[in-house]
């Protein structure tokens, strides 16, 4: 079984539409493996300038393939009417415009987590903190100090893998801060490990797709933050369970 991990779109259409191409080829799939679910970590609003286009985008990845989501901070935030930062004019009028949109359905009853194949997938972390909006687990924030902050709780790794442990987890998956981090439960400790990425070229036809690809395997308990699914360089995630490939794409051309 294979799953494509992708988060904090943060309606940037041509991001999503970008993964949605790549991931089509034959090459990404002889490549990486099979592509039997979608995990979307959230985010999917707020920021970018084209929601309704990005939700239209989701909803054709999910009738083409089993698509799971759970729910960001931002997708919390503009449910629920909270105000948040990073969105500029262009931005919150055409989320205002949306409000009423048959496509939000996405978001019914759309939950905080996902677990498959021992691994925990969430926006934020895995902490069970109560109801308090910035003590959600879509709030939530790994960091190296714990805590209560203006952005959302702040957990460690320690506590993140206590937490996983606790459930007979041994992964989680994650997104929320836009960059890219593995953090690895071995004998000797916790560690960072430092990702190799390497160059990746995927034939298309007569079109070539440019890569980035830095491989974990899944030999210990491990985190997974995956960078964000947005910009000129929109980074994702394939895993087979049995290894964990931080993806970044770079051109196609």
């Amino acid at each position: 079984m294979g799953s494509v991990i992708f988060s904090d779109v943060h309606a940037d259409v041509s991001a999503i539409g970008a993964l949605s191409s790549c991931i089509r080829t034959p090459a990404f799939r002889k490549t990486f493996g099979p592509i039997d679910l979608l995990v979307n970590l959230g985010d999917l609003l707020h920021r970018g300038s084209r929601p309704q286009e990005t939700l239209e985008k989701i909803h054709t990845l999910s009738r083409e393939c089993r698509l799971v989501s759970v729910l960001g901070n931002h997708d919390h935030a503009y449910l629920n009417g909270i105000m948040v930062s990073g969105s500029d004019v262009a931005s919150t009028y055409r989320h205002e415009q949306l409000r009423d949109s048959p496509l939000l359905s996405i978001f019914d009853a759309m939950p905080m987590e996902y677990t498959d194949h021992t691994m925990l997938f969430v926006h934020g972390g895995p902490l069970e903190l109560g109801d308090q909006t910035l003590r959600l687990k879509c709030w939530q924030r790994l960091s190296h100090q714990s805590g209560d902050f203006f952005t959302g709780y702040h957990y460690t790794a320690q506590m993140a893998f206590d937490a996983l442990e606790k459930r007979g987890l041994s992964h989680m998956a994650c997104g929320h801060q836009h960059e890219h981090i593995c953090c690895r439960k071995t004998p000797e400790g916790i560690i960072e490990q430092e990702l190799d990425f390497v160059p990746l070229k995927l034939e298309n036809g007569h079109r070539q797709i440019s890569l980035e690809v830095a491989r974990v395997p899944l030999d210990c308990p491990t985190l997974f933050r995956v960078g964000g699914c947005h910009g000129d360089e929109p980074e994702f995630a394939y895993s087979d369970y049995s290894t964990f490939s931080f993806i970044r794409l770079l051109e196609t051309i």
